[in-house]
C-alpha cells in the first residue's frame, strides 16, 4: 500500500471529519416508521430493513438476565485471545522492527473512549466482540490523525441505526440512519463486519437470535418457581376451633357471646405465642401443619423444569452448561471435548477478526510510509488444549534424549533441536 502526498493526506483527513460530522450527535428518534400490532416496527420504504427493534431487545436480554449476559461474557473473552502483529514481505529487519514499533503504538491509542488511559487492544477487543455476539454486527469509521501521518482511532457506530438498502445500480449498500438524513457507508475509511449472515441482507445474526422466546419461558419459570416456593416454603398452622356446647337455660344470643369470647381468646393466645412459649388450650381446638411434606419433593420437579430451560438457553447459544457455571455431572472426557469445540469456534470468529486488524495495520503502516504489510495472529495456548500441548512438548522432549541416547543423533543436532522446543 503506497502514500499519498500531503494534498492526497489532507483530503483524506478532511473525508474522516466530515463523515464523523455526519452522524455524530444523540440518536434520533425512528424515522417514518409504522406501527403494526402492539410492538412490531416496520419501515415503509421499498426495500430498506434495519434491526432495531430486534437488536434492542437482544441488549435488554443481555443486561437483565444474567444467563444471557455470562454466555455474552464467555464468548467474548474467549475470544479476546492475546495477540500479536508479525511484519511479512520483504523487508529488512531494522525495517520490520521500525514497522512493529508503529503498530505497538498504534494499538494503544485505537480504543475510542479516551478517558479509559491506556486502554490499547485489551479494551478494545472485548468492545467489539461484545457488539459483534450481542448485536450480530460491529461497525465503525477509521480516523485518521490531523497531518495524515498516522492513526488517531476508531470510532465505533451503533449498528442498530444501519441498515441495508437494495440499489439497483451498485447492489445492497448499507445505510445509516440519523437525524440529519440518511449516509451511504461506501467509504474507504468505514469497516462492518457481520456475524453469520444471511444472504438476504447480510447484516449478521446476533449469537442470542435463536433463544430470545426460551429465555422468556426460563424467565417465566423462575417467576413462577418463586410464587410457587415463596407460597409452599413458609410453614404454617391450620387452628381449628370446635364451638363449646349450649348451656341448659342459656339463651342464643348469650351462646353467641361466649363462644365468639373463646374463639378471640383462642386467636390472641395463638398469634402471642413466641417461639419457647408452648400453647395452653382445651381438647376441642386442634392445629394442624400446612407446609411441603419434604424440601425436596417440593423442589425437584422445578429443578428439573428450570435445567431444561438452561440447556435450551445454552444450546442456542453454541456453549455448554458447565461452562456458565452449571454442574449437571458432566464427565471430564464430554467437558473436554465440549469446550475443545467452542475454542473451534472461537478460532474460525479470531481469524475475521484477524483481518479487521490487519485492515488497520496496513493502513497505518502505509501512513507512517512503511513498504511492508502485517499479519494479526492470536494466542489461545493458554486457554486451548493446555494439557494437550503440554503432552505434545514432553514426548517431543522424550524423543530426542531417546534419539541421542542411541546414538541416531549428535550432541550438536540434539542441542538445536532442543533450543528450537524452547
Amino acid at each position: 500500500m503506497k502514500t499519498e502526498g500531503k494534498k492526497g493526506k489532507s483530503k483524506m483527513r478532511a473525508a474522516c471529519v466530515t463523515r464523523l460530522a455526519s452522524v455524530s450527535g444523540p440518536i434520533p428518534e425512528p424515522r417514518n416508521w409504522k406501527r403494526r400490532g402492539s410492538n412490531a416496527f416496520v419501515w415503509n420504504a421499498d426495500g430498506y430493513s434495519t434491526q432495531r427493534f430486534r437488536i434492542s431487545l437482544y441488549r435488554f436480554l443481555r443486561d437483565n438476565i444474567p444467563l444471557l449476559s455470562s454466555c455474552i461474557w464467555t464468548w467474548s473473552r474467549l475470544s479476546s485471545a492475546p495477540g500479536k502483529y508479525e511484519v511479512v514481505g520483504e523487508a529488512s529487519e531494522s525495517v520490520k522492527e521500525e514497522a512493529l514499533r508503529h503498530l505497538e503504538a498504534m494499538s494503544l491509542r485505537i480504543y475510542p473512549l479516551r478517558f479509559h488511559k491506556m486502554a490499547g487492544f485489551d479494551s478494545f477487543m472485548p468492545l467489539i466482540l461484545n457488539s459483534l455476539y450481542t448485536d450480530g454486527a460491529f461497525a465503525g469509521f477509521l480516523v485518521v490523525d490531523a497531518d495524515a501521518t498516522g492513526i488517531e482511532g476508531f470510532q465505533p457506530v451503533d449498528v442498530s441505526l444501519i441498515g441495508s438498502v437494495n440499489d439497483p445500480r451498485s447492489g445492497r449498500q448499507l445505510v445509516l440512519e440519523t437525524d440529519k438524513g440518511d449516509v451511504k457507508l461506501n467509504g474507504n475509511d468505514f469497516y462492518y463486519h457481520g456475524l453469520n449472515p444471511c444472504v438476504g441482507s447480510g447484516l449478521g445474526q446476533s449469537i442470542l437470535s435463536a433463544i430470545s422466546f426460551v429465555a422468556y419461558i426460563e424467565q417465566q419459570l423462575i417467576d413462577d418457581m418463586l410464587k410457587a416456593v415463596h407460597n409452599a416454603g413458609y410453614h404454617r398452622l391450620h387452628i381449628q376451633i370446635t364451638p363449646p356446647e349450649k348451656l341448659a337455660g342459656e339463651s342464643d344470643d348469650a351462646y353467641v357471646d361466649r363462644i365468639n369470647e373463646y374463639f378471640d381468646e383462642t386467636v390472641s393466645m395463638i398469634r402471642g405465642c413466641r417461639p419457647e412459649d408452648n400453647p395452653v388450650t382445651w381438647d376441642n381446638v386442634k392445629v394442624e401443619y400446612i407446609g411441603p411434606r419434604t424440601v425436596q419433593g417440593a423442589t425437584h420437579s422445578w429443578f428439573l423444569n428450570h435445567r431444561a430451560m438452561v440447556v435450551e438457553v445454552c444450546a442456542g447459544t453454541n456453549l455448554a452448561p458447565f461452562m456458565l457455571g452449571y454442574s449437571y455431572g458432566t464427565t471430564h472426557n464430554w467437558a473436554q471435548f465440549k469446550y475443545d469445540l467452542v475454542m473451534r469456534q472461537v478460532t474460525s470468529v479470531q481469524r475475521q477478526i484477524a483481518r479487521f486488524l490487519e485492515w488497520i495495520g496496513n493502513i497505518e503502516l502505509a501512513l507512517k510510509g512503511m513498504d511492508c504489510r502485517c499479519h494479526y495472529t492470536f494466542d489461545n495456548t493458554l486457554s486451548y488444549l493446555a494439557s494437550d500441548q503440554a503432552e505434545i512438548e514432553k514426548s517431543k522432549v522424550d524423543n530426542l534424549l531417546k534419539l541421542y541416547s542411541a546414538g541416531l543423533i549428535s550432541r550438536e543436532d540434539a542441542a538445536h533441536k532442543a533450543g528450537d522446543l524452547i
